[in-house]
């Protein structure tokens, strides 16, 4: 088994992220990551697999602790019964999404990458992720407070996914713009 050098890995990724933030995932070349690392491609693909590997050993970490974390507010949030939800919907939401933000600042490289960059990979879709899951826990939270809509066709999916989707670009498009948590 070859021997791995010292912080070749963690070169590699500093290179990666520059690379990938310049050109985007899809023009972002394997060589001049090498090239700027000081090693060969033979070895980023030991240590990655491929270019797509890459790029997840930069967002995953970031973008999966985002889902979960997101998932265990929604989780908790209807643990509530339906009127402690419809009380304390507006207070429990915006403390969640500053809760959110923070942590896509602490990790803003990664959420660049993620949300500007990652066209061609995996997580192209992750808004999409994020939205139907918040779209499911929507219709769990109108059960539970007694709203009818969804079942008078008042309020349709694609209406609820659309609001949502909405609501979570808007969100990110300050990532996008570069604009400072201030």
């Amino acid at each position: 088994m070859a021997k791995q050098i010292e912080g070749v890995y963690e070169n590699v990724l500093r290179c990666a992220r520059q690379e990938f933030l310049e050109k985007g995932f899809a023009l972002a070349s394997l060589r001049d990551i090498a090239k700027a690392a000081g090693t060969s491609t033979g070895s980023i693909y030991t240590r990655f697999t491929d270019k797509a590997g890459l790029f997840r050993a930069l967002v995953e970490p970031a973008a999966g602790e985002l889902k979960r974390r997101f998932l265990e507010i929604q989780e908790s949030f209807h643990q509530f019964d339906g009127q402690t939800q419809q009380e304390e919907m507006g207070r429990y939401t915006a403390h969640a999404q500053e809760g959110l933000f923070d942590y896509i600042y602490e990790h803003l490289p990664e959420f660049e990458l993620l949300l500007r960059r990652a066209a061609g990979t995996e997580y192209a879709h992750y808004i999409d992720e994020l939205v139907e899951i918040e779209v499911s826990y929507t219709y769990k939270y109108m059960e539970a407070v007694g709203y009818p809509a969804r079942m008078e066709g008042a309020l349709t999916e694609q209406l609820l996914h659309i609001v949502t989707t909405s609501r979570f670009e808007s969100i990110f498009e300050v990532i996008r713009h570069g604009m400072s948590r201030a």
